[in-house]
């Protein structure tokens, strides 16, 4: 095999490569990258058994072949070779090697067969369709800061991508929770998209999928099974296992009974937060709200380090309540806020709080209050 390809184009097919495999793993091959030339396109293939990526480039192949070699040793070569250079992969079959070589640089990697290097098995898809990247990677990103890190609930460890029915017929939607907060996104169900099984997308693919999102003008092609889902652009095609497990009926902790309305400037009420948790002790990072006619006050008082409070003028016309988050909680929702206002829906210091931007319904946010 002999290629020669543009480093900024090498750095981005190993880049996406070596941020798949595994640091630490018991099997060697899997710590490599598939390199695989032949007409005028190159191809780079990592996995870590449950996700596989394949990016596919443009380069001048002088002649065909494949071999593997170490993913994060490659980025790590091309990542310091100067912008702009010409790098040509050459694999000398007798000696095993692959010699790297740039401008005056040169280096000889160690190589694996490319017989050994497992190719994940294609699937049949129940479902297929198009989508606006813009419009999944928001369903992706408004949603993911709720998945859950405990490995005991592993059905929580990833976001369920579902037809729903919505208020104006079936949507496109995202969820995800932790037990502690929840986020429900919608978008326009896409056509071919109504026979689409419900998957747990994992986090770590969401973490993956989100270079593949970055291009505005981007179609994504999604492709659905029981136990696979695949998103492909005509570059990179990012196919992954889903998580096994049936997620919780997510409908029954969206209150829909909450009538005590709080509007409020999403960017100050952050900054507020922000600043009275400073304070607040590591452990339970809890925040007071209490509301009056038009006034919010929001509190910490923490015996060990300190107290604070600060005053918002806020859309508020109920009777007084008094209720407590968790800071972190409530900041990682209001960040969400993509307009200028945040609405909080009430019902008690004791039950779940609704959140959603202005009267969208199409993203709303659940966070369980805590004892101040």
């Amino acid at each position: 095999m002999k290629i020669s390809i543009e480093r900024g184009t090498l750095l981005k097919a190993v880049a996406q490569a070596q941020s798949v495999v595994e640091r630490r793993n018991t099997i060697p091959i899997l710590a490599n990258v598939l390199i695989e030339a032949e007409g005028e396109h190159v191809s780079f293939r990592a996995t870590d058994l449950d996700i596989e990526v394949v990016d596919r480039t443009l380069a001048q192949v002088e002649r065909a072949g494949a071999t593997t070699v170490s993913a994060v040793t490659l980025h790590e070569i091309v990542r310091k070779l100067p912008d702009g250079a010409l790098v040509q992969l050459t694999e000398e079959a007798a000696s095993g090697r692959l010699t790297v070589e740039a401008g005056r640089s040169n280096f000889s990697l160690a190589t694996l067969p490319k017989e050994d290097f497992p190719v994940m098995a294609s699937s049949e898809y129940t479902a297929n369709f198009s989508a606006p990247a813009p419009a999944l990677r928001r369903l992706f990103d408004k949603s993911k800061f709720a998945i859950s890190t405990e490995e005991t609930r592993y059905y929580l460890n990833g976001v369920y991508l579902h037809v729903a029915q919505g208020a104006d017929g079936k949507v496109l939607r995202a969820v995800a929770t932790d037990g502690h907060r929840l986020a429900r996104i919608d978008t326009d169900l896409p056509p071919g998209a109504e026979e689409m099984p419900g998957v747990i997308v994992p986090r770590k693919t969401v973490g993956e999928l989100r270079k593949l999102l970055e291009d505005d003008e981007a179609e994504i092609v999604v492709s659905v099974s029981e136990t696979k889902v695949r998103f492909a652009t005509p570059e990179i095609t990012l196919t992954s296992k889903v998580i096994d497990g049936t997620f919780p009926d997510y409908t029954r902790v969206i209150p829909a009974g909450n009538t005590r309305r709080l509007e409020v400037d999403a960017g100050e009420f952050a900054q507020a937060v922000d600043r009275v948790a400073t304070v607040s002790s590591e452990r339970s990072r809890a925040v007071k709200l209490a509301l009056d006619e038009d006034r919010l006050v929001l509190s910490v008082n923490a015996p060990d380090s300190g107290a604070a409070e600060e005053e918002l003028a806020v859309a508020y016309s109920d009777e007084r309540l008094e209720i407590g988050f968790n800071a972190k909680y409530l900041l990682e929702i209001a960040s969400q806020v993509d307009r200028e206002n945040a609405v909080f829906l009430f019902n008690s210091a004791g039950d779940p709080t609704l959140m959603r931007e202005g009267n969208d319904e199409s993203a709303v946010y659940v966070v369980m209050p805590m004892r101040v």
